[in-house]
């Protein structure tokens, strides 16, 4: 018996030992067969297409609604034909100035890319793209987060109170204060 024990023991150590010299799985793997490797295709594609991807919450889960989501729920909101005329042309002014400037920063990511992927990059260089790359980023979230101001001055109070409620934002009681509203 003592030997089926030495056995089983010896396995176990055995097992434990390759499972901890074999090379842990990296997080990025897979990954370096992107098209530029700090970018999914579904964030490029969003860029693209001055998609949200959630830049805009401080102002969406504090009381400032955007218009794709206002316009989702125009009916529920009650919407006045003029609410809706002006947050249809509040979205395509956003869409027209997110789209842009992702257009511009998913250029600028290529780029940086391309300098790694040629051996081509040099601190200077880095730092020049990284301050490209980090204005654009700030441009496409400012569009972002300022059409929810915007959009706020088209609703009542009672109406943003109601979009948030119709959003699920039950711990948002924050809303913008009627000296902002306008319609």
């Amino acid at each position: 018996m003592r030997t089926y024990q030495h056995i089983l023991l010896a396995a176990l150590f055995a097992g434990a030992a390759q499972t901890a010299s074999a090379a842990p799985a990296a997080s990025y793997a897979g990954q370096d067969g992107r098209e530029i490797k700090a970018l999914s295709a579904e964030d490029t594609q969003a860029f693209l297409s001055g998609k949200g991807m959630g830049l805009a919450k401080a102002a969406e889960l504090n009381g400032y609604p955007g218009p794709s989501h206002v316009l989702g729920l125009a009916s529920e909101l009650g919407l006045t034909a003029r609410q809706k005329q002006l947050t249809q042309a509040l979205f395509a002014v956003m869409e027209e100035r997110a789209v842009g400037f992702g257009r511009g920063l998913v250029e600028e990511e290529r780029k940086l890319d391309r300098l790694f992927a040629n051996k081509a990059i040099t601190p200077e260089l880095l730092t020049r793209s990284l301050a490209r790359i980090g204005e654009l980023q700030a441009k496409v979230r400012e569009v972002h987060l300022a059409t929810h101001l915007d959009q706020a001055r088209i609703l009542t109070p009672e109406q943003i109170a109601h979009y948030m409620q119709l959003r699920g934002y039950a711990s948002a009681q924050a809303t913008p204060g009627a000296e902002h509203h306008r319609h």
